[in-house]
């Protein structure tokens, strides 16, 4: 089952003499229950990338359909809907609200959608796996970064969303806490048939995920062999 279709998607920011390709032609589709890795130089597109399949940005050509919809054709509040629902992410910086504790921030996107009921036993099983339950009643800048990214991570999968987007989850983290949060990531992909990619310039962690996606100057490639692209201008 596909969750998510990028299809002939292009990119381009300014115009005349300031015109960039950021993305040129990228299609490709990801499976229910995939963890893939967006990897890449940087300035190579893959945030970019990211940021339309989330919704934040729209293509300058082509579609990205998330569970059937084609994300650039919602409006804004029934964009806003359909990401709450159906998307989760976790950044780099963690992006916490410093004025709620560990308990509130994971709740906050469950608690915005005023038509979906708080499943607070789900939220105790998620803080309970990911080890913080006993802090949920402290206040982000009482976690260490590893801490930090683990209420992230619960709070994106707080939704029980289709999709998880992670960007460069593990930037600001040490080694040790690199590998925690890679496993707690897999491993929730796969109790929670969760969806994931991740951007990272690692290699190393890459390697880990079920497949890697691989974007080179705005282009697909995969391993060595460029493809599902039509070459530049």
């Amino acid at each position: 089952m596909k969750v998510l279709e990028v299809q002939n998607v292009e990119k381009i920011y300014g115009s005349g003499e300031n015109k960039v390709h950021a993305l040129r032609d990228v299609s490709f589709d990801v499976e229910l229950g995939e963890f893939s890795a967006i990897v890449g130089a940087s300035g190579s597109g893959k945030s970019t990338l990211l940021n339309l399949i989330g919704g934040l940005d729209v293509p300058t050509k082509g579609k990205v359909v998330v569970r059937g919809h084609d994300v650039a054709k919602l409006n804004r509040k029934e964009l806003t809907i359909f990401r709450r629902r159906n998307i989760g992410f976790v950044f780099q910086n963690y992006s916490l609200m410093p004025v709620l504790n560990v308990y509130d921030n994971v709740a906050l996107p469950v608690t915005f959608d005023k038509g979906k009921y708080v499943d607070h036993e789900y939220i105790r099983d998620l803080l309970t796996e990911l080890g913080l339950w006993e802090k949920r009643k402290n206040y982000p800048n009482e976690l260490s970064g590893g801490q930090q990214q683990r209420v992230a991570l619960a709070r994106a999968l707080a939704n029980k969303p289709a999709l998880i987007l992670a960007d460069e989850p593990t930037g600001n983290l040490d080694s040790h806490t690199t590998i925690e949060v890679m496993g707690l990531l897999k491993a929730s992909s796969k109790k929670y048939n969760q969806t994931i990619l991740m951007v990272t310039h690692n290699e190393a962690i890459a390697q880990t995920c079920d497949r890697t996606i691989r974007i080179e100057d705005g282009k697909l490639y995969d391993g060595e062999l460029e493809f599902y692209t039509r070459g530049g201008e």
